[in-house]
């Protein structure tokens, strides 16, 4: 597994993934998992009928004939706030350098690659300008199917890329229309999933086979928010369960001996956790819609 923080399980060694609340539905404890829960991708491991694959960080004492995981939250395909995808699978090569595995391994394996929106932060956060947005979205692609390559070359047979959710329904953008509705940000994420099926099909296209396949994660999210809102009849259906006390902060953040957040009464009812990671129930919901609706790919 290789990407951000909708796939990773504890590779991250600091940040608000480590604060209080994070973990208390699963494991029970503080585990480097950005929800209350499960992430995609132990849902992802369940649906393949394996254990979740060992984070990159914990290998030299936990199983790994399982699998790996070399995903960071935060990350990107450039440069965000941890290891880029490039730096992972430059972590993967080395974990192949050591015979960790062989290439009869790699042949029945599978890699499933996350891309979750971190560059675009950056690039806002850099100072990018909105204009310049579109030409930024065409380089992210460009670079993700270079990733995707490289993977397979270095012998995966099978890579599952999920596309961008709806970025503009995360509660850090919806949270100006007091979390009704999704920001029309889902543009984006919009042009970012034309490309990458572009990208996939050229792939498929070199590679002769159906090597790469797309989980359509933008209607899974939306198709599992709209069931959640009308299962809980709630009109703030993208109102997170632990939200910093403004965006300023983050689930879990304490200044001065002051919690800077506040907690719903029910995590379980609620389908997103921070401002932008769903609940584990949220994640299963997700899961369900994929399950249901796409044939398996794993």
């Amino acid at each position: 597994m290789f990407g951000d923080s909708y796939v990773d399980t504890g590779n991250l060694e600091k940040g608000q993934q480590w604060n209080e609340l994070y973990g208390i539905t699963y494991p029970g404890k503080l585990a480097g998992h950005f929800s209350e829960g499960r992430v995609f991708s132990e849902f992802v491991a369940a649906w393949m009928g394996i254990q979740p694959p060992t984070a990159y960080r914990f290998r030299r004492w936990r199983p790994i004939e399982r699998g790996m995981n070399f995903a960071y939250g935060g990350s990107g395909v450039f440069h965000t706030s941890a290891p880029n995808m490039s730096a992972q699978i430059d972590l993967f090569e080395q974990v192949l350098e050591e015979k960790l595995y062989t290439q009869d391994d790699l042949y029945d394996s599978i890699a499933l690659v996350a891309n979750s929106g971190n560059d675009f932060a950056a690039y806002i956060n850099k100072g990018g300008k909105s204009s310049g947005m579109p030409d930024f979205i065409i380089s992210v692609v460009t670079q993700l199917r270079s990733n995707l390559r490289r993977i397979h070359n270095l012998g995966v047979k099978k890579i599952v890329v999920m596309e961008i959710q709806p970025l503009g329904c995360l509660p850090g953008f919806a949270m100006p229309d007091s979390y009704e509705k999704c920001d029309t940000v889902n543009l984006l994420a919009t042009f970012h999933n034309v490309l990458l099926i572009a990208a996939v099909e050229e792939l498929n296209l070199e590679s002769g086979e159906s090597a790469f396949v797309r989980l359509h994660m933008y209607d899974a999210f939306m198709s599992a928010i709209k069931k959640h809102e009308d299962e809980t009849g709630t009109s703030d259906k993208l109102k997170p369960c632990c939200p910093g006390i403004t965006s300023n902060y983050s689930c879990g953040d304490v200044e001065n001996g002051e919690k800077k957040y506040s907690i719903c009464t029910e995590p379980t009812s609620a389908f997103f956790w921070d401002w932008v990671h769903p609940t584990q129930p949220g994640w299963q919901a997700v899961y369900s819609v994929l399950r249901s609706s796409t044939a398996k790919p794993f």
